[in-house]
């Protein structure tokens, strides 16, 4: 859990694993919120990036020379070393550069680390190094791209686990972080439950309304449902009310 938070019940992270970021961002919007979804930050793998988990944060400000000095990287307390090894299981390093990506902010060797510690995804809005082999990896990375040079030559470790930016959005500790080959978007944790519950039934809905215009239904009085579609629904929802959503 973070920062002495109380922990998502399971049973809610395995109902969000189950819905596209599509659908949870539909379902924040109908709540008003529409600054959740990270722009410029694409999976580095589409073929392994679903992930969910809470996040843990990582910021970076501006290199400084008489900083940003390689010695800094043997500090166990560095903040980009400290989360490395302090993340728990389960949890998401996002990771503030700024949008900065002509550095990466971490390379093969410390993917691997997180991947072995049971890290659910890396996200971050710069750059990461050895693309190549991380992108063999079946491991979530969301990133700008990729850069051969290290982090110090653009970026100091100031924190770890405070409010931070990422792609354009406000990113708290705690908050839930879901992932799939459309994006990354940030659910704020108290709604993390409701969002859930309304997004699988919105995909149910959405199954049957595909299966409608399968069927060469027109869009018009489908999608969006009208009253008799909507009536329609509920009858099939009743035939299928025991069907896992995915």
């Amino acid at each position: 859990m973070a920062c002495g938070l109380d922990p998502v019940a399971p049973e809610i992270l395995a109902a969000l694993a189950k819905v596209s970021v599509a659908t949870l961002s539909s379902q924040l919007r109908k709540r008003g919120l529409c600054a959740t979804f990270l722009r410029g930050v694409r999976a580095l793998n589409p073929t392994s990036c679903r992930f969910v988990g809470e996040a843990y944060t990582l910021r970076f400000i501006p290199m400084r020379e008489d900083i940003s000095k390689t010695e800094v990287l043997s500090d166990p307390e560095y903040p980009p070393r400290k989360a490395i090894e302090a993340i728990l299981p389960g949890q998401v390093l996002a990771v503030d550069c700024r949008g900065e990506d002509g550095a990466g902010v971490a390379g093969d060797i410390l993917v691997h680390r997180l991947k072995l510690r049971g890290v659910a995804a890396l996200v971050t809005d710069g750059a990461v190094r050895d693309a190549e082999s991380l992108m063999a990896m079946e491991f979530p990375i969301f990133c700008k791209g990729a850069a051969a040079p290290p982090s110090l030559a653009l970026h100091y470790g100031a924190d770890l686990q405070r409010p931070i930016a990422c792609g354009g959005t406000a990113i708290f500790p705690g908050d839930i972080l879901v992932g799939d080959a459309d994006g990354v978007v940030v659910l704020p944790r108290q709604l993390a439950g409701e969002i859930a519950g309304d997004s699988g039934e919105q995909e149910m809905l959405e199954r049957f309304l595909k299966e409608r215009i399968v069927a060469g239904v027109t869009t018009i009085g489908t999608y969006p449902p009208d009253a008799r579609t909507v009536a329609e629904y509920r009858v099939w929802r009743l035939a299928h009310g025991s069907e896992a959503v995915g």
